[in-house]
């Protein structure tokens, strides 16, 4: 009988876990596997791999992921941990990847539609690197002026860069390439291209020596900034990634796309 609950509770648990894994096809990531950020609340319309053929934008191959937050769309973790999305003026759908240290290499591509809504002076990060059980360090945040790379330490910004403007996003796909060393040494690194161009450098501790893992899709703070009214209701959002891919060199991220 102790054996019989030993295996229910053991496949309960995988099944538990599946619920939250999130596969992306090889054409559209390779070298992380990903979980749906925070335990539950993660919508139905949160996170889909889409295909080219039905009209979707797609940067290579046929399919890329696409990523949507509506109002109310917050989360919070399942117990025994005590985050919560709704309480702390959040909503995001994310995924999270597996926990690595050292030197790194990522690529990702993004695309906003046409008809993409901005939510400014709520904070929109579409991309990060945070510590396990720690705060960000690189999170790629947008606003009503463009695309930036926020570097930050114990949960604050040490610097802001701008990769790209607003109008080089809507509409367009932009490749993100950063080859890091993630450590809490001097000897660690940033380096953040944006189309094959240099945008960003930095030399110097990243971390405070917690594990990294990169997170992707859209995540909202200070959701209370926006003003709702008869005549202004808050936007939904939409977001689409393809070509995620993490490895040892740039090679292996990059491949032919440039």
């Amino acid at each position: 009988m102790k054996k019989l609950f030993l295996s229910i509770l053991v496949i309960s648990s995988l099944l538990s876990g599946n619920v939250f894994s999130f596969g992306l096809p090889k054409d559209v990531g390779s070298g992380n596997s990903y979980t749906k950020s925070l335990g539950s609340g993660f919508k139905k319309h949160g996170v889909k791999i889409v295909k080219e053929k039905d009209g979707f934008p797609v940067r290579a191959g046929k399919k890329s992921v696409r990523f949507e937050v509506r109002f109310g769309d917050c989360g919070k973790d399942k117990p025994p941990g005590k985050w919560n999305d709704c309480k702390e003026d959040r909503q995001r759908h994310e995924l999270s990847g597996r926990d690595f240290k050292g030197k790194k290499w990522v690529a990702f591509s993004i695309y906003l539609p046409e008809d993409f809504k901005n939510v400014d002076p709520v904070k929109l990060a579409m991309g990060q690197f945070h510590q396990r059980k720690g705060s960000p360090t690189l999170m790629f945040q947008f606003n009503r002026y463009g695309y930036y790379a926020d570097r930050q330490l114990f949960n604050t910004t040490q610097q802001m860069v701008k990769l790209l403007d607003v109008e080089d996003m809507i509409g367009k796909w932009n490749d993100i390439l950063i080859h890091g060393n993630f450590t809490k040494k001097e000897s660690g690194f940033y380096k953040v291209w944006v189309n094959n161009e240099l945008k960003y450098k930095y030399s110097g501790a990243t971390t405070s020596g917690k594990p990294s893992f990169f997170k992707f899709g859209i995540y909202q703070t200070h959701v209370s900034r926006y003003r709702v009214s008869e005549s202004r209701t808050y936007p939904t959002q939409i977001v689409f990634f393809d070509e995620i891919r993490h490895g040892k060199n740039r090679e292996k991220v990059v491949g032919n796309l440039y």
